[in-house]
């Protein structure tokens, strides 16, 4: 299938700031909505209720080789990642480079190996380029006010699937109340046949929605549960919300 490359990146991009209360470094991109979070105490955390919501993955995936990060943020999915899951490689892609600059700055971001690389680019052409390479992709791509329109295309989506390996996942934070939300989710059902899971974040209305380029073999309700619990054991994150998401959610599109 040919490939769409998009426009060249935009050259201004939103106001980036940080803030700081109750001991949480937050990122803003022109607006008081708190992009990303990092608690000073405990830099490894995962303080937003979306990122929670995102990580949801490792249910049918808790050892990926590698994960492709579109949007950097203040980096909290990389840290936890990075701190749990040592051994996989990660590759953050950043369009904006005063985030990267405060991420490196101030949000302790994993240091910069063979494990952990930044790459400074329009997200939309680097996965364009890819080819079943990558594990989990990871999509949280806001300009403040809402998701980056291209991160919803389905141009963006099919090459996402196809930079994805055989039994790879897309993930995509959304906000339910956005009026094109049950577009953007028929776009992704589409374009991934179906295979798709909606994880609510318990706050705020953000949807961490799952798409899966294959089903893990011999998935069902019993195997999840005991990843559920070997991973809310080894992180120390309570996983039983993601499981009860996703469990609710597969009644309706019995996808196991």
């Amino acid at each position: 299938m040919k490939r769409k490359l998009f426009k060249k990146a935009p050259t201004e991009f939103p106001e980036a700031s940080v803030s700081q209360e109750n001991g949480v470094l937050a990122l803003h991109l022109a607006t008081s909505t708190i992009q990303s979070a990092m608690s000073l105490d405990d830099p490894t955390a995962l303080v937003l209720a979306y990122s929670r919501a995102m990580v949801a993955f490792c249910l049918f995936n808790a050892t990926p080789n590698h994960i492709t990060h579109i949007g950097l943020g203040g980096g909290s999915i990389a840290r936890w990642i990075n701190a749990y899951f040592p051994q996989t490689h990660q590759m953050a892609v950043e369009i904006n480079p005063t985030v990267i600059h405060i991420a490196r700055m101030m949000f302790e971001l994993p240091l910069e190996d063979e494990f952990f690389q930044i790459v400074s680019a329009d997200g939309t052409e680097i996965v364009a380029v890819m080819n079943d390479s990558t594990d989990v992709i990871l999509v949280d791509a806001f300009d403040g006010t809402q998701i980056i329109d291209a991160m919803t295309e389905k141009p963006f989506l099919q090459n996402c699937r196809n930079a994805l390996k055989k039994y790879g996942i897309f993930v995509i934070n959304l906000w339910s109340s956005d009026r094109r939300y049950s577009t953007f989710i028929d776009r992704i059902k589409n374009t991934f046949d179906g295979k798709i899971l909606t994880i609510p974040a318990e706050t705020h209305g953000n949807v961490a929605v799952l798409a899966f380029n294959r089903l893990p073999e011999n998935l069902s309700d019993e195997k999840l549960k005991k990843q559920e619990e070997k991973l809310t054991q080894t992180t120390g994150l309570d996983f039983m919300p993601n499981f009860n998401a996703a469990k609710h959610d597969n009644q309706k599109r019995r996808l196991w």
